[in-house]
């Protein structure tokens, strides 16, 4: 009966994809949206996963809007929920997967948000007086990296003219030539640490990596001090693709640099730039 039952199912699935070398970031992730999901149907009396069906999955997804939950976050737990099936399906646990039947809730994708030339220049600003976080906005803002690709650099992933960013979960590992600013800031940032704290190239006082979750708090912090609202971390790299583009630069080497997968994620942002006059003015030089 162990076999079936939903919390040792979900420890399988997880030690499953830490063997895939799934990031920690994407295994949280997975792990939450399933004990999430294990609650609900807790709450409907289903403990065994042979007794789960469509409705059940449906009734969940139909809760978490009820609950506020964006369309998008629920579409993103409806694929937790639809991999995790796959794998109980491939590992001859169940014999159907019923999360195929349920829709995904639609939902229209907004355009991304762009910093303007006055957010941008008081975010460095304000940046300046830590060179640690400057260093950390200057890589964002000038490579277009993810978070999660920031958190795990390495002091030997910095070269004299690129970054070597090492593979990140379905993503794979690519090279991303630096500018001065960026050499400079980072240049700086080191003569302010101790080289033997931490193989990381951004580590906390106590030569500890900074997590994910301590580099978004820092970026969160200089957007409330400068007053810049409605913006995440991930918007650095939305300005950086823009500015791109807006100067002239093919979606193929874009979609390289950031590493997109699809070139459609890269080509969303074409609608933001037809006027690059205009754009230009907007934005200013980087």
């Amino acid at each position: 009966m162990d076999n079936y039952l939903l919390p040792s199912l979900i420890e399988r699935f997880v030690n499953h994809i830490r063997n895939q070398g799934k990031s920690n970031f994407t295994i949280v992730a997975y792990k939450k949206d399933l004990e999430q999901f294990t609650g609900y149907l807790t709450s409907q009396e289903k403990t065994d996963i042979r007794e789960v069906d469509k409705d059940n999955v449906n009734g969940f997804i139909e809760k978490l809007l009820k609950d506020n939950y964006t369309k998008k976050s629920a579409s993103r737990k409806l694929n937790s929920i639809r991999t995790f099936f796959r794998f109980l399906k491939n590992d001859g646990v169940i014999n159907q997967n019923p999360s195929l039947d349920v829709t995904h809730p639609k939902y229209v994708q907004g355009e991304p948000r762009i910093l303007t030339k006055l957010e941008y220049r008081a975010l460095r600003d304000y940046a300046k007086n830590d060179p640690r976080t400057y260093a950390i906005i200057e890589l964002l803002l000038q490579t277009g990296l993810r978070i999660g690709e920031l958190a795990i650099l390495k002091m030997i992933d910095i070269d004299r003219d690129a970054l070597r960013v090492p593979s990140y979960g379905k993503n794979p590992g690519r090279d991303i030539p630096i500018n001065r600013a960026v050499k400079n800031a980072v240049n700086n940032y080191l003569k302010t640490r101790d080289e033997g704290k931490s193989e990381f190239l951004f580590i906390t006082r106590t030569g500890h990596p900074l997590l994910i979750r301590n580099i978004r708090q820092i970026i969160s912090r200089c957007f409330r001090e400068v007053g810049i609202e409605n913006a995440t971390v991930n918007d650095l790299r939305n300005t950086f693709i823009a500015h791109q583009l807006i100067n002239g630069a093919s979606v193929e080497y874009i979609a390289k640099i950031v590493g997109h997968r699809r070139l459609s994620s890269t080509e969303r942002f074409l609608n933001l730039v037809k006027n690059k006059s205009e754009k230009k003015e907007r934005l200013g030089e980087l």
